[in-house]
C-alpha cells in the first residue's frame, strides 16, 4: 500500500525524504530551465517578447507561444540532452522532464505577456501551480490560501511571503513526482511504441493543450483581479 507524506500519496517502496529532495530538485530545474533559461534555451521573458514583437498584440503573442510549445512537445526529446534532469534523487525520465520544461516556459511566457514579473516568487509559484492542474487548490490549502477564484488569482492577490511561495513551488514538485511514481504519466504513454519514451507525442500535445488552456484563463483572470485592487 502506498504511504502518505504531508497528505500526499507516496508510492509503495518510495523513500519520503528522497521524494522530498526530488520535488525540490524538480522545481529548481523547472525554474532554471523553463523560466530563467539556460544553455541554448531562451528565458520565458525572451520567448514572450519575441512573440509580442511578431504578433503585435498580447492575444496573438499568447497564440504564438502556445503554438511553438505544441511543436516542441510533439517533436519530443526537447532538452533531454541537457545535464541534470536525470540525476534527480527519484529517477525522473528525461522525456518527462523535457516536457515539463516546455510547459513551464510556455506558462511563464504567458504570465509575462499578461504583465507579471516572473522574477517574483509568487509569480513563479503561480506558474508552477498551473502545471498541477486540479491539484492546485490542494497545494494552496496546505499553505493556508483558500477562497474563490482560480489558483493563480488566489496566489497573486494574497499577501504570500517568499518563504510560503517556495513551499507552494515545492508542493507542486511533490505532486508531479508523486504522479510519476504512481504511474499516471506512464499510463498515458504505455501504448506508444517509442523506445525510451514515457509520454508519446500525442499525449504530450494533449496534456500541453490542457495546461495552455488553464494558463490562458488563469492569468487573464489574475490580470483583471490584480488590476482592480486598490
Amino acid at each position: 500500500m502506498p504511504g502518505r507524506e504531508g497528505g500526499e500519496v507516496v508510492p509503495a517502496g518510495a523513500d519520503a525524504s528522497a521524494l522530498d529532495r526530488a520535488a525540490t530538485a524538480l522545481t529548481d530545474r523547472l525554474i532554471a530551465f523553463g523560466v530563467e533559461g539556460a544553455g541554448p534555451l531562451d528565458s520565458a521573458r525572451q520567448v514572450a517578447e519575441r512573440a509580442r514583437a511578431k504578433a503585435g498584440t498580447v492575444d496573438g503573442a499568447v497564440d504564438l507561444v502556445v503554438a511553438a510549445a505544441r511543436k516542441q512537445a510533439a517533436a519530443g526529446g526537447f532538452v533531454t540532452g541537457l545535464g541534470g534532469f536525470v540525476t534527480l534523487p527519484v529517477a525522473l525520465p528525461a522525456n518527462v522532464a523535457g516536457f515539463y520544461v516546455i510547459a513551464t516556459r510556455m506558462v511563464a511566457a504567458i504570465a509575462v505577456l499578461r504583465g507579471f514579473d516572473v522574477d517574483d516568487p509568487k509569480v513563479r509559484a503561480a506558474v508552477l501551480l498551473v502545471l498541477s492542474g486540479e491539484d492546485a487548490s490542494k497545494v494552496l490549502s496546505r499553505v493556508g490560501i483558500h477562497g474563490s477564484g482560480g489558483a493563480v488569482t488566489r496566489v497573486l492577490t494574497s499577501q504570500l511571503p517568499s518563504s510560503a511561495a517556495m513551499l507552494v513551488q515545492k508542493g507542486v514538485g511533490f505532486q508531479l513526482v508523486t504522479k510519476l511514481g504512481t504511474g499516471i504519466l506512464r499510463r498515458l504513454g504505455r501504448a506508444v511504441p517509442l523506445a525510451g519514451a514515457v509520454v508519446g507525442a500525442g499525449s504530450d500535445v494533449w496534456l500541453l493543450r490542457r495546461i495552455a488552456t488553464t494558463a490562458r484563463t488563469e492569468f487573464s483572470e489574475a490580470q483583471r483581479a490584480v488590476g482592480s485592487q486598490p
